[in-house]
Parts: structure tokens; sequence; C-alpha cells
């Protein structure tokens, strides 16, 4: 793949930020309740692939404005464009946040409804106020969240889950904790902070070994149990001879902190 570039570029429905290793992606259509419309899409895929290619980005926070965090997808269909280029076999959010292989942080402000589950349930840690509600209402337009499902059914219990999208109700942030949709429930005064630190936490971590981990979690997710054994077994011999892997134990036996730069 060619490599991407944020030079020149005009982000219309997200805003990009990159510090301290860290890549901040905000939605930002709070007029349309952060509604997934072409444009925003689009600059998701573009962000969450360039931050795939930077080696010194080790963690995205994906964040929003206003008071809902997404209302789903734009049922309006209203095309809108942005020269943020449309990167070839990189259109579905999901396989996108799967393939990353860096940490992933949901930082939800608001209430998160309908295709919104995309990002939430295939992202890696999901924090959330305690006011925000999370619903699969699809039924109630005649319609069924299939896309939803794949990333749904692999955070929440099967039960519970089906439960979830065949009434179509909101749950509460408690709710979604308790069965996994989300890892926190906090209070709005305390979201900053919460994610801030998490994410920071996450960066500090040896960076070529979490992104090979999670490469390995997200292989062995679509293996039996019988075939998946023998695969993390070669994995951990190749985590042993990766560069973190040198330098951690080395830090460990000299009692100083690793160096992973």
């Amino acid at each position: 793949m060619e490599k991407l570039s944020l030079d020149g570029l005009d982000f219309q429905a997200t805003k990009l930020d990159i510090a301290n290793n860290i890549m901040t992606i905000t939605l930002n259509r709070p007029e349309k309740k952060n509604a997934l419309n072409n444009v925003m899409m689009n600059e998701l895929n573009y962000a969450i692939a360039y931050a795939k290619q930077e080696h010194s980005i080790r963690v995205v926070v994906i964040a929003a404005e206003g008071d809902i965090f997404c209302a789903g997808a734009d049922l309006t269909r209203e095309k809108s464009e942005s020269n943020v280029p449309k990167i070839k076999g990189s259109d579905d959010i999901s396989l996108s946040l799967r393939h990353l292989y860096k940490p992933v942080i949901c930082k939800i402000q608001g209430s998160v409804l309908a295709g919104a589950l995309l990002i939430v349930t295939n992202s890696t840690h999901a924090i959330a106020v305690k006011d925000a509600k999370f619903s699969a209402p699809e039924i109630h337009r005649g319609l069924w969240p299939f896309m939803v499902m794949a990333g749904l059914f692999r955070v929440m219990p099967k039960r519970a889950g089906l439960d979830f999208i065949m009434r179509g109700q909101p749950i509460n942030s408690s709710e979604a904790t308790k069965w996994g949709l989300i890892n926190e429930t906090v209070d709005s005064d305390d979201l900053d902070d919460v994610v801030n630190s998490l994410a920071k936490e996450l960066a500090d971590l040896a960076p070529e070994t979490m992104k090979f981990g999670l490469e390995a979690y997200e292989n062995q997710d679509s293996k039996s149990f019988d075939e998946a054994l023998p695969y993390l077994q070669k994995q951990i011999a190749k985590c042993f001879e990766g560069k973190d892997a040198k330098e951690g134990i080395s830090a460990f036996l000299e009692k100083r902190k690793p160096n992973w730069d």
C-alpha cells in the first residue's frame, strides 16, 4: 500500500489529534447526532489506516462532539464530499478496527445507537458516562442489525445480545457493563481523566508485542480449539524473538524500566 499522509487533507466529519503516541479521532457532526454518512465512514477508515501505518501511534481514542456519541447510519443518505482519499478495500469499519492491531478506546460521552455499535463492539475498550444509553432499534424500523451481530456476539453473552437486538430496547451503562458491551461506567466529570489515564497506560506498554498479541488474538478467534493451541504455541516462540521481549527481559534482570523506542 502507498504510504498515507495527512498533509493537505481537510477532514469534514471528524477531527484528528495526535500527541504522546495517541491518536484521537473525534466524530464531528453533532448537528446530525454524529450519524455515519459516507464522508465520516471514509475519514474514519483513512485515519485508522494511517494509525496502523505509523509506528509512533500506539493507541487510538474514538470520541465525539455533542451529547450523542453516534446515532448510527445516516438514513437520509445525503451525499457529501471531502478531499480525504478512499482506500481501496478499507471501507468496512469493523474490519478496519479489528485489523488495526492496536488498542482502541471508545470514549462514550452520550448514547450509542444502531450502527454505532460497530465502533463500540470492535474496539478493544469502551468507557461510557453513566447516563449513556445503548440500543439496536432496527427491528422497530423493519430492519435487522446484521453487521452489528458479528461484533456484538464477541463481547456480549449470546442470550443477552439476542434479546438486545430482538426487542430493540435501550439498555443503560450499568447493564452494558454487566453484559460486557463496555468496560466501565464513569461520572461525566471523570470521563476525560479515566480515558486519558487508560490511553497513557496502554501507550507506555510494549508496542510491538501489543500489536503482535492483538493480531494473534484476532487470528485465533476464528480457529477451533485444536487449531488455536498449536498456532498460539508458535506465536510464543516468535514473541520471545522480538525486540520488545528482549528489552523487557533485560530491563527486568537489570531492575530498570524498559525502553520500547
